[in-house]
């Protein structure tokens, strides 16, 4: 797979490629600089895949904080069937 940007990928492709990267380390095939230069590669994907990792938990903590600020009322059955019946 050709190098890409590894702050342009996507955290599936990271991860993916990632997990490639880790598969042919872990068979010990590949020569020492081949070995050293995947290494890298990957300390370089596992550090964007992390960043991407928390800043989504940064969002996610975002909209919690915003929907603890609404009033929400509870579901029940009766609100939907009664919205239904007042549709038809």
């Amino acid at each position: 797979m050709a190098a890409k940007k590894t702050e342009s990928l996507s955290f599936d492709a990271a991860l993916g490629e990632l997990e490639q990267i880790v598969q042919q380390l872990e068979q010990g095939d590949l020569p020492l600089e081949t070995a050293l230069k995947q290494f890298e590669r990957g300390i370089q994907l596992a550090r964007v895949s992390k960043q991407k990792l928390e800043q989504a938990e940064q969002q996610v903590q975002i909209l919690l904080q915003q929907g603890e600020q609404e009033k929400l009322t509870p579901f029940t059955v009766e609100q939907t069937s009664g919205q239904n019946a007042e549709e038809e």
